[in-house]
């Protein structure tokens, strides 16, 4: 299998860093998929990163006369379910779909809506990318992990888009067990994003302030506790790995709840917390930080 014609739907700060790397590099079609006046908006005006602006393909989703080899998500949690519908017409039998979205539950939700297709689980880590106005910022690209929940074995699926993210410049790793890794991501993102977006700190004051270290910790072990009871194995290790990531942090980045609160945007708390909270009731485990998180950040939406 060979990738030729590729389409991403969620031109955020991440999705703008992979288009730009693909458009530069991968030598395939590529396609963003919008629709109304944000359709307009990136033909007209396209997107810029580090300050370079790129004019990508624009399709918009009623125009079925294009189907994808492959599709990225990039969206946001609550931003799902629309654009499986917006993509229903490019997908065709091979068409293979990958989510690179924060949590735990998108890529079973792709799937149920396209069960004869290939939907890998995606997580992109260690990336920064900022949006100042207009312009993306971004000193490091991170690196996408991505697969089948089990890659003993590749597919041909899992190569196809492995060679395409070759081929672009993305730093990319097919780990054997899929789920840790994705668990592992989500339970960053429960600690990080969330306290970041109630204390509106960057990331490098995780480490250079020990209280908010302290607090980090903390969230991030229920998420240890609730991945216990799933078979899940994540652990300690996990939590000084990233602090040490955090400490290699060469700039002063935000978390992406933490732009949506200074935006005045919707958050993907339902989807960390919420989900925290959702799997703790179901196996018995207390999660009382998560909880308390869950109401701040709604009340803070409200406000």
């Amino acid at each position: 299998m060979e990738i030729k014609k590729a389409m991403l739907i969620g031109l955020g700060a991440i999705g703008c860093v992979y288009s730009k790397l693909i458009l530069e590099n991968s030598g395939c079609e590529f396609y963003v998929i919008a629709d109304g006046k944000r359709a307009e908006k990136i033909a007209g005006n396209g997107f810029s990163v580090n300050g370079r602006k790129y004019i990508p393909n624009v399709i918009i989703p009623k125009e079925k006369n294009i189907k994808a080899d492959l599709i990225i998500f990039t969206v946001k949690n609550y931003q799902l379910n629309q654009a499986i519908k917006d993509i229903s017409g490019l997908v065709y039998d091979k068409t293979v779909l990958i989510t690179l979205l924060n949590g735990i539950s998108a890529r079973d939700e792709i799937k149920s809506a396209f069960p004869n297709n290939t939907v890998l689980y995606g997580v992109a880590l260690e990336i920064d990318a900022v949006r100042n106005n207009r312009d993306v910022i971004n000193s490091n690209d991170g690196i996408i992990e991505f697969g089948k929940a089990d890659n003993t074995v590749l597919t041909e699926e899992v190569r196809a888009v492995k060679n395409l993210f070759d081929n672009s410049g993305i730093r990319n790793n097919v780990p054997k067990g899929m789920m840790r890794s994705l668990w592992r991501k989500w339970m960053i993102n429960v600690g990080a994003n969330q306290i970041s977006a109630v204390a509106g700190i960057t990331d490098p004051q995780f480490i250079s302030i020990p209280e908010m270290n302290k607090a980090l910790h903390m969230v991030m072990r229920e998420v240890i506790k609730v991945a216990e009871s799933c078979n899940i194995n994540i652990d300690e290790k996990d939590i000084s790995d990233y602090d040490e990531v955090l400490r290699n942090t060469k700039m002063e980045s935000k978390t992406s709840m933490l732009q949506d609160i200074e935006a005045g945007r919707k958050t993907e708390v339902d989807y960390f917390a919420g989900k925290v909270i959702e799997y703790g009731k179901r196996a018995g485990v207390a999660t009382p930080y998560n909880e308390l998180l869950y109401m701040l950040i709604k009340g803070m939406e409200k406000k």
